[in-house]
């Protein structure tokens, strides 16, 4: 059963060629929202707290100050409205979810950036 699954999800899902990023990276990504019979881009920045799962069913979870309100979402890899995610920062973590990151704040708040 698992390998009839899998046939169909290489077979049929379209594979979109994004960057590879983890958690820590300050990243950049583009999305399509339709309000009515509109459609408009609209960017979400911030901090990659997980990646999570593998294949078609990954996601990752971002998470960006507005104000003094720490707000995170969920993007799967896969959604047909993300358009393209750009890599801001490489950040050095020491682990691959970052959950501990929700309760800093000001200077400790500060990721280092990775050297290249």
């Amino acid at each position: 059963m698992e390998a009839l699954v899998k046939f169909v999800q290489d077979e049929f899902v379209t594979k979109k060629e994004f960057p590879q990023f983890g958690a820590g990276d300050t990243i950049t990504v583009y999305y399509e929202i339709r309000e009515g019979d509109k459609k408009r881009t609209q960017f979400f920045r911030g901090v990659v707290i997980q990646v999570k799962g593998a294949g078609t069913t990954q996601t990752f979870t971002i998470r960006k100050m507005s104000g003094t309100v720490g707000v995170e979402r969920i993007f799967p890899l896969n959604m047909p409205a993300l358009q393209k995610i750009e890599i801001n920062k490489k950040g050095s973590v020491r682990r691959k979810r970052i959950y501990y990151f929700r309760g800093l704040t000001g200077k400790k708040a500060r990721i280092k950036e990775k050297r290249a």
